[in-house]
């Protein structure tokens, strides 16, 4: 995809610069096409709603291409054939409240997966995280996790969110979001670079109250109609 269509106003930076290592940024046409609907204010709760569900399928997609698989055997409707399976124990994590919208469509292609999560929220005068919930067992009993949280703006909340993940455990660990803010990509490569990022779009910057511009507003009010 041309430098141009990504950087219209939106995505300045070259996201597949050696800057960036930990930054995967889906070219998708479709994931193009439903991140613009998402950000565009006149979309409403609903629609919303649909195409956080979608993009999430989309970029959850991208985010487990390596998973491991196991070989198994099984009957067609006319015949015995080898067949594989995901060899890969999965947890997704959301972070409380806006990673639930990216729940149901996480779970669509991991039906299997174990999910629990994590509340924390950024403090809007000191603008850092601060850690509310969690129901984590001592050692998670999975091999891969995924974080879920729609917006990465300072990151705060994502590298608390996995500092307590690899206290409980948690070694092969992705981050799944659908925009991110260069200043947030760059503290998770400071703090966590063993972490990958997948977002469907990385936006110009953080303004002076830490939103992402031009971003989609709060992802968390789209998503459940609040304000």
């Amino acid at each position: 995809m041309s430098t141009e269509m990504r950087s219209s106003g939106v995505a300045t930076l070259d996201t597949s610069s050696e800057q960036y290592p930990n930054l995967r940024v889906s070219a998708h046409p479709l994931v193009v096409h439903k991140i613009s609907h998402l950000s565009d204010k006149s979309t409403d709760t609903g629609h919303f709603r649909e195409l956080v569900r979608e993009l999430t399928h989309l970029l959850l997609y991208e985010a487990t291409g390596d998973l491991p698989l196991r070989s198994r055997e099984y009957q067609t409707p006319l015949e015995p054939r080898q067949g594989y399976e995901l060899a890969a124990r999965i947890a997704l994590i959301p972070i409380l409240r806006a990673g639930l919208g990216m729940v149901d469509g996480a779970r669509d292609l991991l039906p299997s997966a174990t999910v629990y999560h994590l509340g924390i929220y950024r403090d809007e005068e000191t603008h850092n995280p601060v850690s509310y919930y969690h129901r984590l067992p001592e050692r998670l009993p999975v091999d891969t996790t995924i974080l879920l949280d729609p917006m990465l703006a300072t990151a705060g909340s994502a590298s608390a969110a996995v500092d307590v993940l690899k206290e409980h455990g948690a070694t092969n660990i992705r981050f799944v979001g659908l925009i991110a803010a260069p200043e947030g990509v760059q503290l998770m490569l400071r703090e966590h670079p063993d972490v990958p990022l997948h977002v469907a779009l990385l936006d110009r910057q953080l303004d002076e109250a830490k939103y992402i511009r031009p971003g989609l507003g709060d992802a968390g009010d789209r998503l459940f109609g609040t304000s």
